[in-house]
């Protein structure tokens, strides 16, 4: 990637390197972009065909909910309904 191409705002595009451990660094500019913090939960999503997507936990809550108006998403600490 062009390393001054600048995207437009509420975009961005970087390339990574895989660790030894198999692990992945999501850049500074990702992480601001999308307020990602130490200890965050995210949720990655993988099709052979179409590749790997990171998402928020957050996210994936809010279309379920909206899906099924009348079941709540799993308590993260306690497995349980909130």
């Amino acid at each position: 990637m062009d390393e001054n191409h600048v995207p437009p705002p509420g975009k961005f595009a970087a390339t990574v390197k895989v660790g030894p451990k198999g692990q992945v660094v999501i850049p500074k500019g990702a992480r601001a972009l999308f307020d990602i913090k130490p200890g965050d939960t995210l949720l990655l999503l993988a099709d052979a065909d179409q590749g790997i997507a990171i998402m928020r936990q957050e996210a994936l809550d809010e279309i379920v909910a909206q899906a099924m108006p009348h079941q709540r998403p799993p308590d993260p600490e306690s497995g349980g309904p909130q």
